[in-house]
């Protein structure tokens, strides 16, 4: 069936290159908006993409992407190769960069590459998942067998219908080519590429994302969970008093029903979500800061203010990217394979359920209160405003059974592909031993290993970062530094 499968999407694709030599080159297009940032000229760009690319009759979507070119080479857009960035996420967009002087944009441009900064289906401007858009979908059944289209498998098959339409009428296939960055889960998007379209592209670099081969979340989370676990000793460590404070206010929270702006609740579950702030740099010291200002607003007026609360809500990111998370526990399945609430299930089970207790009536008196980290729990899906309305589809996609295949691992071990990528020691987002583990079934893969970056590191710090993973995939370096 998977073979059959993807010989009828390949069919499509086939089409879509016809279509594409037929009516001409995208970058011919008279009605696309432009402007300048310092250093670059921006395109906005909208395509049109199957929702299914298995069925020649699906409906269509909106994909929308940011061109970027080099001020002064707007001449060259057709002759220079492509470099995409695929964000992270599952369910985020990429904002407009500040300028195209500094970051991996910058080396990018250094190294003759135009660039496309992908919107990915279901995010920003390409026909966006939200609670809204859903509700004009019917039911549940119907929301569901929409959703299931916005994995990692159609993210790149709609990076190859861009592809081809930007690219439409180069001299050789090798010109056609994309290179690839992707930041965490844009570089699960890249190992599904290599898997699924390898002759598409010239080079890959990954950050912080070379994902685990796996068929569901479990071994992902089991693995995680102690990562989160020491991150939160690190946090208590350098901030010993937010011990008590974190009890206070998750006290609080467990007495008094706490409403957000939004109409959310504040839970203390919830609160502990903000753990996933121990992942970014300077998450220690960003979580320190609001709990100080929470803890303060409690012993000054027994509740919490209205701008701690904003904060709170505005560091959250599930009610305005809902893909991140209905989708994100099954990014991890192949095979048939559930996800099945695996961060709840294990999160139930010793030694994690002792580690990580939040109900104030099981807490010992001097037991600190341990923060979750980037885990999605049914909870969610009641104390987050814009999820209540998806509640009974996020369950029924937990419960689906009918996921693909995202990886080949064949194809993989037979890579030709220069790819690079580096894993993060202490990343409490992609466990490192998966990540390695990984590496070393894609043929030459070149891995750096380091802790020199949080999971963020190609944010803070993006020009060294992809300079170096260059240099590491034209064998220009040594293994690790």
């Amino acid at each position: 069936m998977f073979f059959c499968r993807y010989s009828l999407v390949r069919l499509v694709f086939l089409v879509v290159g016809l279509v594409g030599a037929v009516f001409g080159n995208g970058l011919d297009a008279k009605d696309v908006e432009s402007y300048f940032i310092p250093g670059a000229k921006v395109f906005d760009r909208f395509f049109e993409c199957p929702l299914n690319y298995s069925d020649p009759e699906s409906p269509k979507i909106t994909v929308f992407a940011r061109h970027l070119v080099p001020v002064g080479k707007e001449a060259q857009m057709k002759t220079m190769p492509f470099f995409l960035y695929l964000q992270g996420g599952p369910g985020f967009e990429v904002p407009l960069p500040s300028d195209g002087n500094s970051g991996w944009i910058k080396t990018a441009f250094d190294n003759g590459y135009q660039v496309l900064l992908l919107d990915q289906r279901g995010t920003g401007l390409s026909t966006p998942v939200s609670a809204e858009s859903l509700q004009e979908l019917g039911d549940d059944q119907d929301k569901l067998n929409y959703l299931v289209h916005f994995r990692a498998d159609n993210i790149v098959r709609d990076c190859e219908t861009i592809r081809k339409n930007l690219t439409a009428g180069r001299s050789s296939d090798a010109d056609s080519k994309l290179t690839l960055l992707g930041q965490s889960f844009g570089g699960f998007c890249i190992t599904t590429y290599l898997s699924l379209f390898p002759d598409s592209v010239s080079h890959a670099y990954i950050t912080g994302g070379v994902p685990p081969l796996v068929n569901d979340p479990e071994p992902v989370y089991r693995s995680l969970y102690p990562r989160i676990l020491k991150r939160n000793k690190a946090y208590y460590a350098k901030y010993p008093r937010d011990v008590e404070r974190v009890r206070q206010i998750h006290e609080h929270l467990s007495q008094v029903e706490v409403t957000l702006p939004n109409g959310g609740r504040l839970s203390p579950r919830r609160f502990l979500q903000l753990g996933i702030l121990f992942g970014q740099t300077p998450g220690y010291d960003t979580l320190h800061q609001l709990v100080l200002s929470a803890a303060a607003d409690l012993d000054r007026q027994d509740e919490l203010s209205y701008r701690t609360l904003s904060r709170i809500q505005g560091l959250q990111d599930w009610d305005t990217n809902v893909i991140y998370a209905i989708l994100h526990e099954p990014i991890y399945c192949q095979d048939g394979h559930p996800s099945n609430w695996t961060a709840e299930r294990l999160l139930s089970e010793e030694p994690f359920k002792s580690d990580f207790e939040w109900r104030a009536d099981k807490l010992k008196p001097d037991q600190p209160v341990y923060f979750t980290g980037e885990t999605i729990y049914p909870f969610m899906l009641d104390d987050y405003a814009e999820l209540r309305p998806l509640k009974k589809v996020a369950n029924m996609l937990a419960e689906y059974k009918g996921w693909g295949k995202l990886y080949d691992e064949d194809v993989l071990a037979k890579n030709k592909v220069p790819v690079a990528g580096v894993s993060y020691y202490e990343d409490m987002f992609v466990d490192i031993n998966l990540s390695e583990e990984t590496a070393s079934k894609i043929q030459g893969f070149q891995q750096w290993v380091t802790n020199q970056y949080a999971h963020n590191g190609v944010r803070v710090d993006g020009e060294n970062v992809l300079s170096y993973l260059m240099k590491l995939a034209a064998g220009d370096e040594a293994y690790n530094r």
